[in-house]
């Protein structure tokens, strides 16, 4: 019976009478095919080649053939400082006696009235922290400031009122822990941002501190401190009653 070509049958296999060998009438690879699996081949040696390469120049490096590889993107951090300038020097006469650290929270917010916060919005929660020195400033002291009994047992000291000096906000404690930006605010940011931005947040609080320092007896234990230091230093010189009283400003 003929067969119709256009009808694809089975793969028949037989063996050659005369070689012993196993003939099929298979079709040949089409040259799509042949061209794909060459592509593959070489992207396969490509990649090998790259990874032999890695591991060569990664070998030497480590014996010091070759000078140390270094990745041509790295971080690099240009200091131009200036040298500081000394300004001014001056002589201190105080005595600190105590010395208070605090710690604030402070949540200041900046917005417009009726625009939305999602618009125009800067709020900063900032935590701060910082210590206040309170201080007794002998330079202030007059002749008629200490007065000796006659047979030399007794002394009276008048001192001025122990200060507060100004708050020092320690950087290095203090932190932003949480900012809310308004759309408007972020372009701001983008085109050219204020870079005393944070200058407020400082300020208010160190205002804060001052004020806690305040009501804290930070003074009163000042008193304290510098009359025990006192009477301590005038009895070890042979005088066995100290009078220490304090005088406002």
């Amino acid at each position: 019976m003929a067969r119709d070509g256009d009808i694809n049958e089975p793969t028949s296999t037989f063996a050659d009478e005369r070689s012993g060998e196993v003939l099929t009438d298979a079709p040949e690879t089409p040259p799509q095919a042949r061209s794909g699996g060459g592509a593959v081949r070489a992207l396969l040696w490509v990649l090998g080649a790259a990874a032999l390469a890695v591991v060569v120049l990664l070998g030497v490096q480590t014996t010091g053939i070759l000078p140390e590889f270094r990745n041509p993107f790295t971080k690099e951090q240009t200091d131009r400082t200036q040298p500081a300038l000394l300004e001014s020097m001056q002589d201190l006469s105080r005595y600190v006696a105590a010395e208070g650290n605090f710690q604030v929270v402070v949540d200041l917010q900046n917005d417009r009235r009726n625009v939305p916060d999602w618009l125009l919005n800067d709020r900063t929660l900032f935590v701060g922290s910082g210590s206040v020195e309170a201080y007794v400033d002998f330079a202030t002291l007059t002749e008629g400031a200490l007065v000796q009994s006659a047979d030399g047992r007794s002394v009276e000291i008048k001192l001025p009122a122990p200060q507060l000096a100004e708050t020092n906000l320690d950087l290095e404690k203090s932190y932003v822990f949480a900012e809310e930006r308004g759309l408007l605010n972020r372009v701001g940011d983008l085109i050219g941002g204020d870079p005393n931005r944070q200058q407020e947040v400082y300020r208010l609080a160190e205002d804060r501190i001052t004020a806690a320092a305040r009501d804290s007896g930070l003074s009163a234990r000042a008193e304290e401190n510098t009359r025990k230091m006192l009477e301590g230093l005038l009895r070890s010189l042979g005088f066995e009653q100290v009078t220490i009283t304090y005088v406002a400003p």
